[in-house]
């Protein structure tokens, strides 16, 4: 959490001398920034992002904290993974960062968003603390879903979880914007997928009737280059997946590149609100780790393959370079921000080692919202459960 100024002041003042020091160059910091990034590639549209953005030491400071956090949560639980105090499914989703820091900065928190089972990072920017996030991967009463759902099924507020059958949660999304035209609100709900989601049967019905019913969602596929252990290559005839709305115009993004996705996140947002109806955004990424945490990663893609995204187009490095060099952040500066995230991180998993495992009669709870408490049945005819709403 940011401290008020006044606070960070008084720290400052107390230490004496060395703020003074701190201080002169915090003043000389450049406060904004132009950027040239990469076109995006278009469909249907006469005229796509823009390719000239705007970012303030501000702005940069807060999405280079978020991608950090990201990262080392996601690390933290690969390593809680290898101890097997996490089980079961875990995808993780480093790598990516730049795609959910760049929509988040695009939309509001009071806009919707959905999406598939690598969700972690979504949790988080939507709202979600590191602490509880950790504790539900390790089952924990004080999970984010308390401890019932585990990694593919975090939810809080405006944001409908992780979703563990491949491409259902599309059509539940469109669902989501059809609510935000009945109710005339002016928001917009975001509807994440993978490339191994995109030949899926239900996207191409949704798209149909988003289309036809102009709903305000943006359909975004996280092209990350493989479903499981599948290239695109090797799995879509057609890879142009900004294209494959037929009907719905599309943009293709470097999502490797915060700004690019919050520029193109920022277009697709003013063009749903507009009234057009649907619009479609490729965010073209990479993961670091293998599909889940059973798949090595390595078997149908080289360590150099990995190695060369990882010093060339990595979102928190390439973030990191803009800012030294347009003098927008200090080296010790970040590296302050990467010391305060580790211990975070140290925090949350400490807590999601220590805190108790939900008790037995929670199990049933809240199968139903504001309704009288009532009796399941449970593994035979004779044990009975409660569930409270």
């Amino acid at each position: 959490e940011y401290e008020p100024s006044h606070i960070y002041l008084n720290r400052a003042v107390s230490a004496g001398a060395a703020a003074v020091v701190s201080a002169r160059t915090y003043a000389d910091f450049t406060n904004e920034a132009t950027f040239e990034i990469k076109k995006c590639d278009t469909f249907k549209l006469d005229e796509g992002p823009a390719t000239q953005v705007v970012m303030t030491r501000d702005e940069g400071l807060q999405y280079y904290r978020t991608m950090q956090t990201m990262r080392r949560m996601e690390l933290k639980a690969d390593q809680l993974y290898k101890q097997k105090i996490i089980r079961g499914f875990c995808h993780l989703y480093d790598g990516q960062e730049a795609c959910a820091v760049g929509i988040e900065a695009a939309i509001n928190l009071s806009d919707h968003l959905i999406t598939a089972y690598r969700a972690h990072g979504y949790t988080y920017t939507r709202g979600g603390t590191v602490k509880k996030i950790m504790a539900e991967l390790t089952g924990r009463r004080g999970g984010i879903a308390k401890g019932k759902g585990g990694s593919m099924h975090m939810y809080c507020k405006h944001f409908y979880g992780g979703n563990g059958i491949v491409g259902a949660q599309v059509p539940l999304g469109a669902g989501v914007a059809l609510a935000c035209k009945y109710q005339g609100n002016s928001e917009l709900c975001v509807c994440l997928y993978g490339d191994g989601a995109a030949n899926q049967g239900q996207i191409f019905e949704t798209y149909n009737m988003a289309a036809l019913w102009k709903l305000p969602v943006i359909f975004i596929c996280e092209n990350n280059g493989y479903g499981m252990g599948t290239s695109v290559e090797r799995a879509a005839a057609s890879t142009d997946y900004f294209k494959r709305g037929e009907f719905i115009p599309g943009v293709r993004v470097d999502g490797m590149d915060v700004l690019c996705v919050r520029e193109a996140s920022r277009f697709a947002a003013d063009y749903c609100r507009s009234g057009k109806g649907p619009i479609l955004m490729e965010l073209q990424t990479y993961r670091y780790h293998g599909h889940s945490m059973s798949d090595p990663g390595v078997s149908y893609r080289t360590r150099e393959e990995i190695q060369e995204v990882r010093s060339k187009s990595d979102p928190i490095s390439m973030l990191k370079d803009r800012m030294l060099s347009n003098n927008m952040a200090s080296v010790e500066e970040l590296k302050e921000i990467d010391v305060e995230v580790r211990k975070e991180i140290e925090d949350a998993a400490q807590f999601a080692t220590t805190d108790p495992e939900p008790p037995l009669e929670d199990l049933c709870n809240h199968i139903f919202h504001n309704n009288p408490p009532l009796e399941v049945r449970g593994t035979n005819p004779w044990s009975k459960l409660k569930s409270v709403s």
